[in-house]
């Protein structure tokens, strides 16, 4: 079975599970801080893959280590962790994501501009692309970029809406060039 079978399997368990407790919020933000250990923190890793690691001292790291986070989240990273799906951690996060993303009528985007948006800037943005794209809301994170010299540049999924004047002017280079 492919390893994104298995995520999504896990992923649909706990989605299932946050629903019927009407706590998929609270889950999401959790399994963001999951994904994001499990993403930057390569001790935690070897130490869960290194073989002489008994099963007691896996789970009492993950007991130790989430212990802020509910239940039903220790509850499946320890079940993944004991039965060596560790490495699709992440990937049972980000699923998670996706389907609470996907009940909540949400998309995350990136949006690339020159300075940093003001709450107003990053709202209309949000209002005018989350109507193009069938959503309610966009969760939007602003990464300043000075190579773009003005406008900005949107990436939803693998959407890219690209209002850049850099990205203008290469689209005129290629027409004039073309």
């Amino acid at each position: 079975m492919s390893d994104i079978t298995v995520a999504k399997r896990y992923a649909v368990a706990l989605f299932q599970i946050a629903k019927e407790q009407n706590l998929i919020n609270q889950l999401e933000e959790e399994l963001r801080i999951v994904n994001e250990v499990f993403t930057n923190d390569n001790e935690l890793l070897s130490f869960l893959a290194h073989p002489k690691m008994t099963k007691d001292a896996k789970s009492a790291l993950i007991a130790n280590a989430f212990a802020s986070l509910s239940s039903s989240v220790q509850n499946t990273v320890m079940l993944m962790v004991e039965r060596h799906r560790t490495d699709e951690v992440t990937a049972m996060a980000q699923e998670f994501i996706e389907l609470a993303n996907e009940e909540n009528s949400v998309a995350d985007a990136t949006v690339y501009t020159v300075r940093p948006l003001t709450e107003s800037e990053m709202e209309a943005v949000s209002s005018s692309f989350a109507a193009k794209i069938g959503k309610r809301n966009l969760r939007i994170t602003n990464i300043t970029d000075t190579n773009i010299l003005g406008g900005i540049k949107l990436q939803i999924g693998n959407r890219i809406y690209d209002g850049t004047i850099s990205g203008k002017l290469g689209r005129l280079s290629k027409q004039l060039l073309g």
